[in-house]
C-alpha cells in the first residue's frame, strides 16, 4: 500500500532554515509527480510546491517562491523541501502529496509540523 511518512519538522526562528523529507513507498515513485501542501489552524489547504516525475520541472506557491526549494531523489524514493528565510506565517503542518499540486489523490503522507517562532 501507498505510503508517504514526512520527517524534519520542528522549531525554527524567523530567518532560519529546515529541511522536510517524505519516505515513499508501494507504488514506483519515479512515476510520479510529487507534492508538498500545508496547512496552518484556521486557514485552508495551500499547495506549496510541485516537482515532476523526472524532476525537470517544479511549481511554487508565490507565498514561498524564492525562498523554498523542493528536489527529489528517485533512487531513494525521496521527497524533499529546503525551506530557507523562513517566516512565521510558514507555521503550518506539512504534508506530502502523491500527484501534483492541486490533483484529486487519496494518497496523502500524515504531515510534520512546522513552528517558525523566536
Amino acid at each position: 500500500q501507498v505510503q508517504l511518512v514526512e520527517s524534519g519538522g520542528g522549531l525554527a526562528q524567523p530567518g532560519g532554515s529546515l529541511r522536510l523529507s517524505c519516505a515513499a513507498s508501494g507504488f514506483t515513485f519515479s512515476n510520479y509527480a510529487m507534492s508538498w501542501a500545508r496547512q496552518a489552524p484556521g486557514k485552508g489547504l495551500e499547495w506549496v510546491s510541485g516537482i515532476y516525475s523526472d524532476g525537470s520541472g517544479t511549481y511554487y506557491a508565490d507565498s514561498v517562491k524564492g525562498r523554498f526549494t523542493i528536489s527529489r531523489d528517485n533512487a531513494k524514493n525521496t521527497l524533499y523541501l529546503q525551506m530557507n528565510s523562513l517566516k512565521p506565517e510558514d507555521t503550518a503542518l506539512y504534508k506530502c502529496v502523491k500527484g501534483p499540486p492541486g490533483d484529486s489523490t487519496d494518497y496523502w503522507g500524515q504531515g510534520t509540523q512546522v513552528t517558525v517562532s523566536s
